[in-house]
């Protein structure tokens, strides 16, 4: 299967991804790479709020959740990532 990338809030509750890049300002862009969101490295969609905002992402063992404002600029490549169901 190909490498196709697309927005964070692309992705199905269940499904992994690996992490392509972030369109968003300096400061925003540090903070998502002090709590994980680093490229090459791999990001699950665990599961959405009640209401739909936020999601909750699962990054190097650990569940941040993001507002869909700040998820739409993180850039993903499906395809090769392991299911979520899958990881260690």
């Amino acid at each position: 299967m190909p490498e196709l990338r697309v927005a964070l809030t692309d992705l199905e509750v269940g499904e992994a991804a690996t992490i392509d890049h972030i369109s968003l300002p300096p400061a925003e862009q540090q903070f998502l790479m002090r709590v994980g969101f680093v490229p090459g490295v791999q990001v699950g969609f665990s599961r959405r709020a009640p209401l739909g905002d936020p999601s909750v992402y699962s990054v190097d063992g650990t569940e941040i959740a993001l507002r869909a404002e700040t998820a739409c600029h993180i850039i993903v490549k499906r395809g090769g990532a392991t299911p979520l169901g899958d990881l260690p």
